[in-house]
């Protein structure tokens, strides 16, 4: 019976120490709940968006508290969203501070990627930085490019974006590509980081992806969710970011 108490006193010592734990991230913002938009514990909120969201109303989603959007522009030497020049004017015309992103490609040059993002995105005073989204898809799920492949392409993309823009890449990161990747060499360059519904404890992000299924209002397209962020920063530390 002792046992028995010991390993229930144990149990509920862990289990409070859990509910603790769980408040605590909550009362910071470190937890936050994947509809939960414009979280009261950080002071600038974002979304990003593609062609996919279609056509996008930039006035009601700045109504319900959106400071900024990372609009995709381009993904590998080629691809162009056809929402892109749109989506850039309106956001601006809402009040919405504007960053585009290029999804990175494991089977192109870098230099002809970074001419495909150049040529879709303009040079615009008060934009966020450039972003290189670097993530995995198709056969890169199951085998992934070996880090000296990755790199060779990487590192032109990143030195003709800052050439051209005149600011550091933000990278936008998953755990596992962070870890294959990025983990040494790149820590000049700002961090966007997907991390569901927890903060990416460990990383020096500046903005952090909490939610891929979320529902606004003010959008148009065959895909109903929406990514929500979060700005590492007041106010005034956002109006200063990525501004050369």
């Amino acid at each position: 019976m002792r046992v028995l108490g010991r390993l229930l006193l144990l149990a509920l010592v862990l289990a409070f120490l859990a509910a603790a734990l769980f408040y605590f991230l909550r009362w910071q913002g470190y937890f936050l709940l994947p509809q939960e938009a414009a979280p009261r514990q950080w002071e600038v909120f974002g979304v990003d968006v593609s062609v996919y969201q279609g056509e996008v109303d930039w006035p009601a989603l700045a109504a319900q508290g959106v400071d900024f959007a990372f609009i995709k522009a381009t993904e590998g030497s080629s691809l162009q969203d056809v929402r892109f020049a749109a989506n850039w004017a309106d956001a601006q015309a809402a009040g919405v501070r504007v960053g585009a992103y290029h999804f990175f490609s494991y089977d192109s040059p870098g230099e002809t990627q970074a001419d495909n993002f150049i040529d879709m995105v303009p040079v615009t005073p008060g934009a966020l930085p450039p972003v290189v989204d670097i993530e995995f898809y198709g056969d890169n799920l199951e085998n992934p490019p070996d880090q000296a492949h990755v790199h060779s392409i990487l590192a032109p993309l990143l030195a003709r974006l800052e050439e051209h823009y005149g600011v550091k890449p933000i990278l936008y990161v998953t755990y596992r590509s962070y870890d294959l990747y990025l983990r040494e060499g790149y820590e000049d360059h700002p961090l966007w980081v997907s991390s569901p519904m927890v903060a990416p404890f460990g990383k020096d992000w500046s903005f952090w992806q909490y939610s891929h299924s979320a529902e606004l209002e003010g959008y148009f397209g065959d895909e109903r969710h929406i990514d929500l962020n979060v700005f590492r920063g007041s106010e005034e530390e956002f109006r200063r970011f990525g501004l050369a």
